[in-house]
């Protein structure tokens, strides 16, 4: 819902104008980016619906300022879905909170891949035993691993889907949710390309926060 002319639009409101044409019409986003004016930016809305990992999912969740809604596995059977990562990870000597491309082989990899493959396997299995039992799903489903998939929607507005992209695309980001804000960061680009730019330029690389511009 909205655009970069509904940033425009909110941001002028205040003097009952609109438009400007294009080039002032950049510039004011410019102007409003740089100086960290925000408000505009709430005006234009987002929704998306995601697959994730749920050890993705509860990362994300943790962004309250957007709109979540879940699928709900005490509703609806789980399926035979689980995420498998390509290359393992090494702890991060220095930082608790994240990982570094570790010194493995390409046997320690694939023994890896297999490992976590064969623990969902066991863990699945499980679970339709326990339905198969008649035990409840919102029960059955508590020996299940949290690299099963989910799906919910979101909805930001683009201040918030900006600070979403600017955490989680940082380096201290996990890989995995990193890779999910580098392809809402495509999508915000391509919907709101004029506020998607002065975002890179000011906010993404704030080196260059201090270039001239007027509103």
């Amino acid at each position: 819902m909205g655009g970069d002319m509904a940033v425009v639009e909110a941001a002028r409101v205040s003097f009952g104008q609109g438009s400007k044409g294009e080039e002032r019409d950049r510039r004011l986003i410019d102007y409003l980016m740089r100086h960290e004016h925000g408000t505009p930016f709430e005006m234009a809305v987002f929704k998306f619906h995601v697959k994730a990992p749920i050890f993705v999912a509860r990362q994300w969740f943790r962004h309250r300022m957007g709109s979540y809604n879940e699928i709900s596995y005490r509703y609806v059977e789980v399926a035979d879905e689980f995420y498998v990562p390509d290359r393992l990870r090494a702890q991060d000597a220095k930082n608790k909170q994240a990982s570094v491309v570790g010194a493995f082989t390409e046997e320690d990899h694939a023994r890896g891949r297999a490992l976590i493959e064969e623990a969902y396997r066991a863990c699945y299995a499980r679970y339709q035993e326990l339905l198969a039992m008649g035990v409840a799903r919102e029960l059955a489903r508590i020996v299940l691993p949290v690299g099963m998939y989910t799906q919910f929607y979101v909805t930001y507005n683009a201040r918030s889907l900006m600070n979403f992209i600017r955490l989680r695309t940082g380096e201290g980001a996990q890989h995995e949710i990193r890779l999910y804000a580098e392809a809402l960061s495509r999508l915000f680009e391509r919907k709101m390309p004029w506020t998607y730019d002065a975002f890179r330029r000011f906010v993404l690389q704030p080196e260059e926060k201090g270039l001239a511009g007027a509103a």
